[in-house]
């Protein structure tokens, strides 16, 4: 590689992969996105919680049955997305990423309008198993949704495929090769643990448990690793060829982002097929719960109106 393409160049210019540091961004993106649910659900739970407090109402007065019935109406709501998504007739009623969001902002106003309306008390047996079959229904959705993300490029419901992630990954690789081409301990290290990662194996239980848990940690130690060596590099190009600071801060930032964006897709490709498992084994469970929370529901319902 001449001087002039070396990433220990000062005027290199950044290896332009085909995602262009893509997988990295993604899945910062899904980690914000995670964290920002979880704490909103957090929240409106507290809040639902402390409204109950306050005594403003109860689960019979009006207040507190119409938003049991505003709970229910966007629990019922819910089922649109499924229609929407194997319906011929709906197949053009809109994009089906504002319909997954929307079933996503339903699947979460609906339990707590319900919490609301129960005021955080059982009245009868009926109600409670009504109330905690919405729960662990409402549980299953949030895990639901942290598997779909992860089996689709993003809310279009466009689903991703193993042999996408593997292209994507070699394109990686290809920067990878050109960006760190004179620094061979990185390159070196980077491709050690795509071998490590994407070695075949059976699929078996803990070759899954060993990608959904193990795997991201050593995705870490290995970044890190190659990262410290970056810096290294640079600072003796620094010393050496007299790079001003903001000359190596913005290769170290290049050669980071590189790094981060091969390990992620690496880590994608390889925890993909664990993730397709995952998902299939929580369809099957969730959709029994979910009828089950609808008979209650409506049993619920016409024992308040009888009695």
């Amino acid at each position: 590689m001449s001087a002039t393409t070396s990433p220990l160049h000062p005027g290199a210019k950044p290896s332009q992969s085909s995602a262009n540091g893509a997988p990295a961004r993604l899945a910062s993106v899904r980690l914000r996105t995670d964290l920002l649910i979880y704490l909103a659900i957090t929240a409106l739970t507290l809040s639902a919680w402390w409204i109950s407090t306050q005594g403003w109402f109860t689960s019979w007065s009006p207040t507190g049955y119409w938003l049991g019935v505003a709970g229910g109406v966007s629990m019922l709501l819910l089922f649109t997305y499924p229609l929407r998504k194997r319906w011929r007739v709906t197949y053009n009623w809109g994009a089906s990423k504002y319909w997954f969001v929307a079933h996503m902002v339903l699947g979460i106003l609906g339990p707590w309008l319900i919490l609301l309306h129960s005021t955080f008390r059982i009245g009868s047996t009926n109600a409670a198993v009504a109330l905690f079959s919405m729960i662990i229904v409402a549980l299953s959705g949030v895990i639901g949704r942290f598997l779909y993300v992860r089996l689709h490029a993003d809310l279009r419901g466009e689903k991703a495929t193993l042999a996408s992630l593997r292209g994507a990954m070699g394109q990686e690789q290809q920067a990878a090769d050109t960006q760190f081409h004179s620094m061979p301990g990185v390159l070196q290290a980077m491709q050690a643990f795509e071998r490590q990662t994407l070695a075949d194996g059976a699929n078996h239980g803990a070759r899954h448990l060993w990608r959904l848990f193990v795997l991201p940690i050593q995705r870490q130690r290995v970044t890190q690793q190659c990262k410290a060596e970056v810096k290294k590099l640079i600072k003796q190009a620094v010393d050496d060829k007299k790079w001003s600071k903001p000359q190596a801060l913005k290769r170290y930032r290049t050669c980071c982002e590189q790094i981060d964006s091969y390990a992620t897709s690496v880590q994608r490709a390889a925890q993909f097929q664990t993730f397709e498992r995952l998902f299939s084994l929580w369809h099957v469970a969730h959709v029994p719960f979910v009828w089950v929370m609808v008979l209650c529901a409506i049993f619920h319902v016409v024992a308040v109106h009888a009695y």
